[in-house]
């Protein structure tokens, strides 16, 4: 497979960028104290690596709008990468004329596209929006994060605009959504309801309760190459017996049956199967194709899949909805995406549980669409937005209340309802020398202790004890401003476990009593000031 190779990449991936806290500041329009809709304020690098104790692997569907690189989004590259040359990036806008501006946009992609690989479900699938200036460097580092191209699905083109009078040589309407999953085996994608007409469904049959209404098409084909195995017997009402094509006997005429014997004996036998006489009296073979399936007792509407063309919604759709939401205000976002399209991403994506996340929220579209879809399907997705900017209150979360809260001439037709939490970035766990940043609250310390060393998220509150994970025991024996010991005492206490890691900042037990009760001691870094 190959890869992409840049100035700082090496650099990057070194990057272990540290672990922050997140704070909450409100909660809007829940009856709850903490909402699971979140929006977060800060870089998304680092807000990132802070939803991984509670969310790794938990993201059913991600959406990112990150800068296409064009020159003009003013977008600054502020990784603090420990590198001569990435340093003298640091606070300086990616110009047009930047001969560098595809290593720093590479840079600035790769670890946050690692960090959402990470928070991705096994089923889950990620769509990424770009244009020409990024697209083949994007598809390659995706290639490279998703394992290969076995996990891509596809490549969206979104028609995003009907013309443009003023291009210079070719008018360049349509922008890119590349879609990848965590595993493609278990990705699942659902079909477009909309795409059958329902007029044609006007038969109705026994099984019109089960089944729906159907209309017919004939079983034999002329146009997809003859097969011998397919041109096979079938017995009609009267006894008769019809091959493909309306032949009494089996030769190649280049017609065949659409299904194998097998197939066909099933469907004659469960009455998928019709037969009609034509003008001249002969049999034909036609099967019934019903508006509802039968698949294991539950019956689904018929569908086929989305396409990866997306057409009819257009960035001017976009200003129109953005205006009509902040009609109050002068200042509104100028690049928003579509509701509709957002939306058409999830209804492909997601069911009614799943958890959407967008680290490059913007406006708060992807907020929106989650809203609107519960309210239509009765759903209980939930959102988590991340913004860095200073609009990430006043624009993407004010978007957000008003939304829930209805907006517009008629504010009760297009309120959705629902609830959000706002945080920020807290303080960072650890401080540059190592040493644990006791500013930060045991609760969220034993939080990451945990998960660090089980990926999973703690259960456990309020004592040492943080949970058992494969046979392992965990405790984290802190107390803010005293030396903590692992004693006799102290393993007198314990729960019988196969084995046990323990946090302290002294342990005076021998390496033979170590051994004996499976234990791994491991001291909390911190620099203790009383002795």
């Amino acid at each position: 497979m190959p890869t992409l190779n840049w100035v700082g990449k090496d650099e990057v991936l070194s990057h272990n960028p540290a672990y922050y806290t997140l704070e909450k500041k409100y909660t809007f329009n829940s009856k709850n104290d903490t909402s699971e809709n979140l929006i977060i304020k800060g870089d998304n690098l680092l807000a990132l690596k802070a939803l991984l104790p509670q969310y790794e692997n938990k993201i059913k569907c991600i959406y990112i709008d990150p800068p296409y690189n064009t020159g003009n989004e003013n977008w600054v590259y502020n990784d603090n990468v420990n590198s001569p040359k990435i340093k003298k990036w640091l606070g300086e806008v990616v110009a047009k004329d930047d001969l560098s501006r595809h290593d720093k946009w590479l840079c600035m992609m790769l670890p946050r596209l690692k960090l959402l690989h990470r928070l991705l479900s096994d089923d889950g699938v990620i769509f990424i929006s770009i244009d020409d200036n990024e697209m083949a460097n994007l598809k390659l580092l995706c290639d490279e994060i998703f394992g290969g191209q076995k996990n891509h699905i596809c490549n969206f083109i979104w028609e995003k605009k009907t013309g443009s009078s003023d291009a210079k040589h070719i008018a360049t309407i349509t922008e890119y959504i590349l879609c990848y999953a965590k595993n493609v085996e278990n990705a699942k994608l659902l079909k477009n309801t909309n795409s059958y007409d329902t007029n044609r469904y006007k038969l109705s049959d026994e099984f019109e309760n089960e089944r729906g209404k159907y209309y017919i098409d004939n079983l034999d084909r002329g146009t997809l190459g003859y097969h011998e195995s397919l041109d096979y017997p079938i017995e009609c009402p009267d006894g008769s017996i019809i091959y493909p094509n309306g032949r009494d006997k089996k030769f190649n005429d280049g017609w065949r049956w659409k299904w194998s014997r097998q197939k066909t004996e099933w469907r004659l036998k469960n009455n998928f199967i019709e037969f009609r006489k034509n003008k001249n009296g002969k049999w034909s073979v036609c099967y019934k194709i019903y508006m509802l399936v039968n698949n294991e007792n539950n019956p689904i509407e018929r569908a086929a899949p989305h396409k990866n063309l997306i057409q009819g919604i257009l960035n001017t759709h976009a200003t129109t909805e953005i205006k009509k939401i902040f009609e109050d205000i002068k200042d509104k976002f100028s690049t928003p995406k579509p509701l509709a399209l957002l939306t058409r991403i999830l209804e492909i994506a997601t069911d009614k549980n799943s958890i959407i996340l967008d680290s490059f929220a913007g406006s708060g579209t992807t907020a929106h669409a989650v809203l609107e879809l519960n309210k239509k399907d009765g759903g209980n997705r939930k959102f988590i937005l991340i913004e860095m900017e200073d609009y990430a209150e006043n624009i993407t979360a004010e978007r957000v209340k008003r939304v829930i809260n209805g907006y517009g001439k008629e504010p009760e037709n297009s309120a959705t309802g629902g609830d959000f939490s706002f945080y920020e970035l807290g303080e960072r766990l650890l401080e540059e020398n190592g040493n644990l940043n006791e500013k930060v609250s045991i609760e969220k310390i034993r939080e990451y202790i945990y998960f660090s060393e089980t990926k999973e998220k703690c259960e456990q509150k309020g004592s040492d004890f943080l949970g058992e994970c494969n046979g392992v025991t965990y405790y984290f024996i802190y107390k803010k401003d005293d030396i903590t010991t692992l004693d006799f005492e102290y393993l007198a206490k314990l729960k019988k476990a196969s084995s046990y890691v323990i946090y302290a900042d002294v342990c005076v037990l021998s390496d033979e009593t170590m051994m004996k009760y499976n234990i791994t001691f491991k001291k909390i870094p911190r620099d203790i000031k009383k002795v």
